[in-house]
């Protein structure tokens, strides 16, 4: 759309009827010009008839119409009738309706027609070549003169016609309107913003200089509509200004409209500022970074960035990665090349590739034959005892002798701590030649430890599994799970279901890291777990495994765990040598028997290094001189003196001296040598913390009974303490107990009020054992949470011993569930029982008939020295209150 700057004369004088052309979804205005394309049989023939025929005097109405589709609340044309002949008159929507069908129409795509227009007239018309089909094209330049009202709108031939009225002022009315005030001034306000508009356009465009003229020459009436006509503005605006026919509202309208695109055009050109300073800024930084490139190749330094990305491509060729897995990393690497080191997107693309680079996607470790008596001896060396451990720990050897690839078992050692389960992960890798990684599953609580965060993450990694291969560098290495059983799960979910994928055979071979975001074969790592207890691993997880239970050393055990193992460890880590410190056996016995109470060896070890610390203090301080027998005389300076004072050469050799036919190294060593006696033992790790007259200095007074515990640190003794008073029947308990051996307590003291005249408890005639009095039954160490079925003979005990006022054997424990009926059940846990009993010096145990089978696994220098009692199956717990020897008082 243009106009016209010279020429504008008033329009000739409407005549009653218009041929009407349909300006679908547009507006011309008054004064502007349109060029018009017509194809259509309807549109042809109003050019012919209206326009051509008549060439200068040619008027048309041009008609804004608007689709079906776009229709919206406003002012449409409703059909009138018409009045000449040869037109068809419309009486009402059906009858445009029955017209469109006729001229070929759709009915879905009925238009509707604005009640208002404009009159223009043709500034230039040209006819196309007739085509064979006799379809003829005309192109019309169209200039708008004034605006009119259409009465009336009929049918002629195949185009519309419509009768009309005059909408704009006369010349007298445009006169007289140019004097008024509010007119004068909103004619300033709108030349004021138009040329303000200009000013911002001149800047972009070399032809707004014309428009200039138009603020000067172009009348009032006229200015506004060519000026907005200039530039794009939608069609509900557009038909705004075509309904303003009075020239205020006019002028308001279009002072809105050029103001409008006033500011959208400011607000563009904040925006294009901003990006060509963004843009400015990038090149100027492109352009010194090429100047730096070309000085570095002047200089010979090749260390820039397409010799780095020279170097990860060649790395990560190198890597031996899969071809889906190579696709991938050579489309992130055409990604990381197009980026500039500065965006922030660069560090992390790269730090990515970097790690597909690293990751040992071919490379293993080297495996020679296995030879199993080798590794036999390797297991021997560096653990003592763990027979069954150890023999399990060959099978499994042996199996992959045979089978290479064979898929085995994941192993996981259940046992307390200081037993040597992570040290026995590490005597497998030695074995198998391989490499040793651990993960640490201690307090993990979120499942990207182990998947992985997304990359789409500030501050992303790759899980634990995938950075432990990424450092050993091998796909094969021996991966041990340290505390599988202290993972834990919240909102960020649960680490424990994750590893499912990871120990499932059938599974890793596509692990996927999220990080990683690529399939990564774990099949050839061998898993290894540990734990302390199997309760927390959840039941899914613990199927996937083979558990292996460690339980607790011997005292014997102990003693040569110390002598082979720790105190040559420990006298390294401190700098000493059995030339420095002796411990003999005897004082490691008394270590063990009095300082540590332990299933492991840590607290030994502690020890242990606390008299290596001593000695070495005292080594550190000494000041050791060596006595010269009288056969080796002092030597006199005065002869060298007087030698070195002449300026003479003085040639000296060193001659090992000797002491009685000793070096005198010798007598050195032998002068400072230390050897822990039980003075200095009680000097540096205080008096003992343990007496094995603890039991019968604690079962001294009745009521009290010795139980056998489990614990995830081993076997414990606990003791069970009950007393009377009066009351009201009542049972108490105390010492941090769960449910469940609070049941246990309750169904004891049920059995025993019970069976009170059979136990010879009360007469036959007593109503109730309890009346007028509370019992109170208490576990000591009440800061140690305490739970289990195992203390339910215990609680029997105790009480027939309170209720009969006879003590209990002091070296006497027991342990065992119990039911209502008074029958024994079997336990778990009883190895560690039974060397918790060995360690306090209890020499009679009372186990369940059903636990008989587990004494098996005790090593036999425990049972010869106890005498083990057995409760046999279907008995009440009367044996087992004879078996503790009620009568029987030991001082």
């Amino acid at each position: 759309m243009s106009f016209r700057v010279e020429g504008m004369a008033e329009p000739v004088d409407l005549p009653s009827r218009l041929g009407i052309l349909p300006f679908r979804n547009k507006v011309l205005l008054p004064g502007a010009i349109i060029r018009i394309r017509c194809t259509s049989p309807s549109s042809v023939m109003l050019v012919e008839q209206e326009l051509w025929q008549k060439e200068e005097k040619g008027l048309i109405g041009v008609l804004p119409v608007r689709d079906t589709e776009t229709a919206a609340v406003g002012s449409m044309l409703s059909p009138g009738v018409g009045n000449d002949s040869g037109e068809r008159r419309l009486k009402g929507p059906a009858d445009v309706l029955d017209s469109q069908k006729q001229d070929g129409k759709n009915p879905q795509e009925l238009i509707h027609w604005h009640n208002r227009g404009v009159a223009a007239r043709a500034l230039h018309l040209s006819r196309g070549v007739e085509k064979p089909s006799g379809r003829v094209t005309y192109i019309v330049v169209l200039e708008g003169l004034c605006r009119f009202n259409v009465q009336e709108l009929s049918a002629r031939g195949t185009y519309y016609t419509a009768r009309v009225s005059r909408l704009d002022m006369t010349k007298a009315e445009l006169e007289q309107a140019e004097r008024d005030p509010d007119l004068i001034l909103l004619s300033r306000q709108f030349k004021a913003t138009a040329m303000e508009l200009i000013s911002v356009l001149e800047q972009k465009q070399k032809t707004v200089g014309r428009t200039k003229v138009l603020l000067e020459t172009v009348p009032v009436h006229r200015l506004a509509d060519i000026f907005v006509a200039s530039f794009e503005i939608s069609f509900e605006e557009q038909l705004s200004m075509l309904d303003s026919v009075d020239l205020k509202v006019r002028l308001s309208k279009a002072t809105e409209l050029v103001d409008r695109h006033l500011q959208s055009i400011r607000v563009a050109e904040k925006i294009t500022q901003k990006v060509e300073g963004q843009l400015s800024k990038s090149q100027k930084e492109f352009l010194l970074r090429q100047q730096m490139r070309a000085i570095k190749e002047e200089l010979g330094d090749n260390d820039d960035d397409d010799d780095d990305m020279a170097a990860l491509e060649r790395k990560m060729q190198s890597a031996g990665m899969p071809p889906n897995i190579w696709k991938h990393a050579q489309r992130e690497l055409r990604r990381l090349r197009k980026m500039q080191p500065q965006q922030p997107g660069y560090s992390s693309s790269r730090v990515y590739l970097e790690l597909l680079a690293n990751l040992p996607w071919q490379k293993g470790s080297e495996e020679h034959e296995l030879d199993l008596r080798t590794a036999k001896e390797r297991l021997d060396c560096d653990h003592y005892g763990l027979v069954k451990v150890k023999q399990r720990i060959i099978e499994y050897l042996a199996v992959r002798k045979l089978k290479p690839d064979a898929r085995g078992p994941v192993l996981c050692f259940v046992g307390p701590p200081g037993v040597g389960k992570t040290s026995l992960a590490s005597s497998i890798a030695t074995a198998l030649n391989r490499k040793f990684v651990r993960i640490s599953l201690g307090g993990v609580k979120d499942e990207a430890d182990i998947r992985g965060h997304r990359r789409t993450y500030v501050g992303s990694m790759p899980g634990r599994l995938i950075d432990g291969l990424k450092r050993v560098a091998v796909n094969n290495p021996v991966m041990l799970l340290d505390e599988i059983d202290k993972t834990g799960s919240d909102v960020r979910g649960d680490p424990a279901s994750a590893l499912l994928e990871v120990l499932d055979p059938e599974q890793n071979k596509t692990f996927n890291d999220h990080y990683l975001n690529v399939p990564f074969d774990l099949s050839k790592v061998i898993f290894v777990a540990t734990a302390n207890r199997v309760q927390p691993i959840p039941p899914a997880l613990l199927d996937r495994m083979e558990v292996i239970e460690l339980p607790g050393y011997t005292p014997e055990e102990k003693l040569k765990i110390a002598i082979k193992h720790l105190i040559p460890r420990v006298l390294d880590q401190h700098g000493l040598s059995s030339e420095f410190l002796q411990i003999p056996e005897a004082i490691v016995k008394i270590i063990i028997q009095r300082y540590t109470r332990e299933a492991g060896v840590r607290n030994l070890e502690r020890k242990l290094a606390a008299l290596a610390r001593a000695a070495a203090v005292k080594v550190a301080e000494q000041d050791c001189t060596v006595q010269l027998s009288k056969d080796v005389h002092q030597v006199t300076s005065s002869l060298l003196d007087a030698r070195l004072a002449g300026g003479a050469e003085v040639e000296m050799e060193v001659i090992p001296m000797a002491v009685n036919g000793q070096e005198i190294s010798d007598a050195f060593s032998s002068a400072s040598v230390l050897v822990v006696d039980e003075a200095m033992l009680e000097k540096v790790l205080g008096p003992p913390r343990f007496d094995d007259r603890e039991a019968a200095e604690r079962v001294a007074t009745p009521g009290i009974s010795v139980g056998l515990v489990w614990t995830s640190f081993g076997g414990e003794v606990q003791f069970v303490e009950a007393t009377a008073m009066v009351g009201k029947g009542d049972l108490h308990l105390t010492g941090q107990l769960g449910d469940v051996i609070k049941e246990s307590a309750q169904i004891a003291l049920t059995w025993v009020r019970a069976r009170a005249a059979d136990l010879k408890l009360s007469a036959a005639g007593e109503i109730s054992l309890l009346e007028n009095r509370d019992i109170h039954i208490h576990f000591p160490a009440g800061a140690v949470p305490k739970d289990g079925p195992s203390a339910g003979v215990t609680l029997v005990t105790s009480l027939v011993s309170l209720f009969s006022q006879r003590k209990v054997r002091a070296d006497t424990a027991m342990t065992g569930e119990m039911t209502l009926r008074g029958l024994v059940l079997p336990v778990g846990g009883i190895k560690d029982k039974v060397l918790a009993a060995h360690r306090y010096g209890i020499k009679r145990v009372i186990l369940p008939e059903r636990n008989l089978k587990d004494l098996a696994e005790v090593p036999s220098a425990i049972l010869a020295g106890m005498e083990v009692h057995v409760a046999h199956i279907g008995s009440d717990l009367e044996m087992v209150i004879a078996l503790s020897n009620l009568d029987h008082h030991i001082a």
